[in-house]
């Protein structure tokens, strides 16, 4: 656990200001009909941070938990990520992973174990949604930092 709350500090403090650096017009560009916008983009690691808020909060306290399945086309949609500015957009997701990296530190070690259903597939352990989690930012933030194939998780 200690690599993932390094890590997830490490971006915290190196990626916001790259992220400003990107205008209004390039974080709006819509690289094809079926991709996402920078903005788009960056709104679906809004929304993984607020859905995995609830997991890391609900799954230490109790040793099993179910979820929805994300559907993330749908809730990219509603939120109109595209229309928002570009600087709020950033400006909230830094604060709800500077808050999730409060939480992972405050987490008991013994709540790693504790198991958790996504969209009816089988239960992982919460330290395997934590590295999961922390995988797929970077994953986001590297196509965001490429400007390019802002392909949506498929």
């Amino acid at each position: 656990m200690t690599g993932v709350l390094t890590e997830l500090a490490a971006i915290l403090e190196n990626t916001p200001l790259r992220l400003l650096a990107i205008t209004e017009n390039d974080a709006a560009h819509k690289p094809g009909p079926d991709r996402w916008s920078k903005k788009e983009v960056l709104g679906h690691l809004i929304d993984s941070a607020g859905n995995n808020h609830q997991r890391f909060v609900r799954a230490q306290l109790v040793p099993h938990l179910d979820f929805p399945e994300y559907e993330q086309d749908r809730w990219v949609g509603a939120q109109s990520y595209a229309t928002e500015p570009w600087k709020d957009l950033v400006d909230l997701w830094v604060a709800l992973n500077r808050h999730i990296l409060h939480l992972l530190k405050a987490m008991p070690e013994s709540a790693l174990t504790h198991e958790i259903s996504i969209g009816g597939q089988p239960p992982i352990a919460l330290s395997d949604v934590i590295e999961g989690y922390l995988s797929h930012l970077n994953h986001h933030l590297a196509q965001i930092a490429r400007g390019s194939d802002q392909s949506r998780d498929r």
